[in-house]
């Protein structure tokens, strides 16, 4: 098996709190190795995810964060995947470990995000894609969640209630969480009646941009055993994969679909063959899941996920939603953090946060929002230019 050991997991609060990245990946690290119960010192490998939003310090983020904790030698390796960065910094993590290049590693993922929605970087580049779609489409993320919607309400009939309703979930798990920004339940009304920022979504159908950080400690499971570790939740796969030719479902930043005249679209598409390789590395298959960790920018998006994790069919996302089994208590619980709706996007560190839940249910210590009898969970993100990832973990 190629199982790694998650000894610890912390996190800063999700919020806007106008200080540096440095600061809240530094606390969450910290956090981490409390928990793990190891010295900074035992730290061979640190792997940071990076934030293209903190100047060079963003950039080379292991080397950030290695310099806060204190010099003391380790190696050191920085991620940049978009929204899918946290997962790669844990799956290069892993690799260290099975390598034999580390017995233990911290992963350290932070933000300090702007106001408002994500905007391209200054300067004219038009050979960027992210860069075409701001300025040539004017697709903000919020204008590309609602083109979304509106497919999955023509494809399948999903309504304004259905999204609402994601909200709610959501809203009533991060009620639970310290570490969620928004920890207030939201009724379907207050959805309906938010303002409307890209129809059909309202604002609380969108999340926000948030400051934050999270980090994880991974050991190798010898380390773990010597460690006193003897049942330790395990990262059993980590999938990074990207799409398959043609791709004929817009997808920014890329402002135009492959053309399928001569090619049949590829089976299964994006999305779903980001779980596939997961589950196929794991050697178990949806049903074996305890609960899932999903990156909902937005409500319509959570649906669509429901779908292409195998929790059930093509256009059955919201019948799930309607009969509760994505809900506390329900059969699989989705998003059982409250997810991005209740934390925000704090880019580098989401992926990693993900997983900290998945620590905590495993562990069954996460508090009011237990997930029973957690075994087996996977996380999934997707970040901009065919960055897929996600991970499961068991106990």
């Amino acid at each position: 098996m190629n199982d790694v050991a998650v000894l610890g997991a912390g996190m800063h609060p999700w919020g806007k709190w106008g200080r540096s990245f440095v600061e809240y990946g530094t606390a969450a690290a910290r956090a981490a190795l409390a928990d793990a119960g190891i010295d900074w010192q035992d730290v061979r490998s640190v792997v940071g995810a990076d934030t293209v939003r903190g100047g060079y310090p963003g950039h080379v983020a292991g080397a950030t964060f290695a310099r806060a904790l204190g010099w003391q030698g380790a190696r050191v390796t920085s991620v940049y995947a978009a929204c899918a960065s946290g997962a790669q910094a844990i799956d290069s993590a892993r690799a260290q470990i099975l390598a034999g290049m580390a017995e233990v590693v911290l992963v350290v993922g932070a933000d300090s995000a702007p106001k408002g929605f994500f905007a391209p970087a200054g300067g004219d580049r038009p050979d960027d894609p992210d860069w075409l779609r701001f300025r040539l489409l004017g697709a903000t993320n919020p204008a590309y969640f609602a083109l979304y919607a509106r497919r999955r309400m023509a494809l399948h009939g999903d309504t304004l209630d259905d999204f609402a309703r994601v909200k709610v979930k959501n809203a009533a798990a991060g009620a639970l969480n310290p570490y969620a920004r928004y920890r207030t339940i939201v009724s379907a009304g207050q959805v309906a009646s938010s303002a409307v920022v890209a129809d059909p979504l309202r604002l609380l159908d969108i999340c926000a941009t948030s400051d934050g950080g999270a980090a994880l400690v991974l050991s190798s499971m010898e380390y773990a055993r010597r460690h006193g570790a003897g049942d330790p939740v395990r990262i059993r796969a980590v999938s990074t994969v990207t799409p398959t030719y043609p791709r004929t479902v817009l997808d920014l930043p890329d402002i135009a679909t492959d053309s399928a005249a001569a090619v049949d679209p590829p089976a299964p598409g994006f999305r779903e063959s980001i779980a596939r390789a997961a589950y196929e590395e794991a050697a178990l298959g949806p049903e074996d899941l305890s609960l899932a960790e999903v990156y909902d920018l937005s409500t319509a998006l959570e649906l669509e996920w429901y779908e292409d994790l195998g929790l059930c069919g093509t256009g059955d996302g919201a019948a799930l939603l309607r009969e509760g089994a994505t809900a506390l208590g329900g059969r699989i619980p989705v998003n059982a953090s409250g997810g991005l709706a209740s934390f925000g996007e704090a880019v580098p560190a989401q992926a990693i946060a993900q997983v900290c839940e998945l620590t905590w249910q495993l562990r069954g210590t996460a508090g009011e929002r237990q997930v029973a009898g957690a075994r087996a969970g996977i996380t999934t993100n997707q970040g901009l230019f065919g960055h897929g990832s996600a991970v499961v973990a068991v106990r």
